[in-house]
């Protein structure tokens, strides 16, 4: 399976780093922090890699920022909770619709159910949950002007795809 994600800057993860404390006590604490555009399912990789060039020629480079931290009771698929770092981004939110119009939406987790994050942890207690999501932290901010195809098989990058800026 692929996904197309933005490259999260390393002020994010050292804000991962800072949240450790609280997150210690879940099943799963990410290592790598990724924030996925686009997922999917049962594709080709130089036939996908192809079409997102095309679909993405003249996107520009957008705006992102994380603003909080939050969790999802019960999230689609996985160990519940999840606990993420929230992503505002009209550039990110444009681009995904653009992308499921082209490619589909995965359901539960693309299209109208789409929440743009950064995942922390997940399978821990509701009170361990609001425990993160209550820490406030100083938002950062950033600009894409990179897409990562990401081929979670092999769990690496397959291909990148630069916007102008």
């Amino acid at each position: 399976m692929y996904s197309l994600n933005v490259p999260v800057p390393g002020r994010v993860a050292r804000l991962a780093s800072d949240l450790f404390p609280y997150l210690a006590p879940f099943d799963r604490v990410r290592d790598r922090h990724t924030l996925v555009c686009k997922r999917f399912e049962d594709t080709e990789f130089d036939r996908l890699h192809e079409q997102l060039r095309r679909v993405l020629a003249g996107q520009p480079a957008f705006e992102a920022r994380v603003t909080d931290v939050r969790f999802f009771e019960a999230p689609p698929r996985g160990a519940a909770p999840v606990v993420y770092l929230a992503v505002e981004s009209p550039g990110l939110a444009d681009l995904h619709r653009a992308l499921t119009d082209e490619f589909g939406a995965v359901d539960g987790l693309e299209g109208d159910d789409y929440v743009p994050h950064v995942t922390l942890a997940r399978g821990g207690s509701l009170a361990d949950a609001r425990a993160v999501a209550s820490q406030s932290i100083e938002p950062v901010e950033w600009t894409v002007s990179q897409l990562d195809i990401y081929d979670s098989s092999f769990r690496e990058t397959a291909a990148s795809i630069s916007l102008p800026a």
